[in-house]
């Protein structure tokens, strides 16, 4: 856990620069020396353009040489916490969750699962509750996923 957690404050530290790389509608890939991941920026949000909101993505990134895999989704806003943040792909539905160091992000703890049915699906869509009461509903393209996965464990 450590490790992860050490993992995130690095990913954090360094991506914001790294954000410039992802596109809407494609799957992006990127490497450093310690970490790789892709990213995808959503296709369509319900939320009115008049509302504030930060960068919202999904990524999915390693350390170098380790084989697991991890999935983030970065909301632009705090998660509502204690609440499930769902991740529905074509029919399946799948439960994230948050942490009070980190309420702008999502995790769970079926990455493998997930993973097969994003390699599978056509569309994701993130369903998350801010802690001001407000209801997302942000759409992700999954063409283009299973061809940068596979870079991402190839190359990385």
């Amino acid at each position: 856990m450590k490790i992860f957690l050490k993992f995130l404050l690095v990913l954090f530290v360094a991506l914001p620069s790294a954000l410039n790389a992802l596109e809407v509608g494609k799957w992006s890939f990127e490497q450093t020396d310690e970490y790789c991941y892709i990213g995808s920026l959503a296709i369509e949000t319900d939320l009115s353009s008049d509302k504030k909101r930060g960068d919202f993505y999904v990524l999915v990134y390693k350390n170098v040489g380790n084989p697991e895999t991890v999935i983030q989704i970065e909301a632009g806003y705090s998660y509502k916490a204690p609440s499930d943040i769902i991740i529905s792909i074509d029919k399946g539905d799948y439960k994230f969750y948050t942490t009070k160091d980190l309420p702008t992000a999502a995790w769970t703890e079926e990455d493998a699962k997930v993973i097969f049915a994003m390699k599978k699906g056509v569309e994701l869509t993130v369903t998350g509750e801010s802690s001001r009461g407000t209801v997302t509903n942000d759409v992700y393209t999954l063409n283009g996923f299973t061809a940068a996965y596979n870079q991402l464990i190839n190359d990385c």
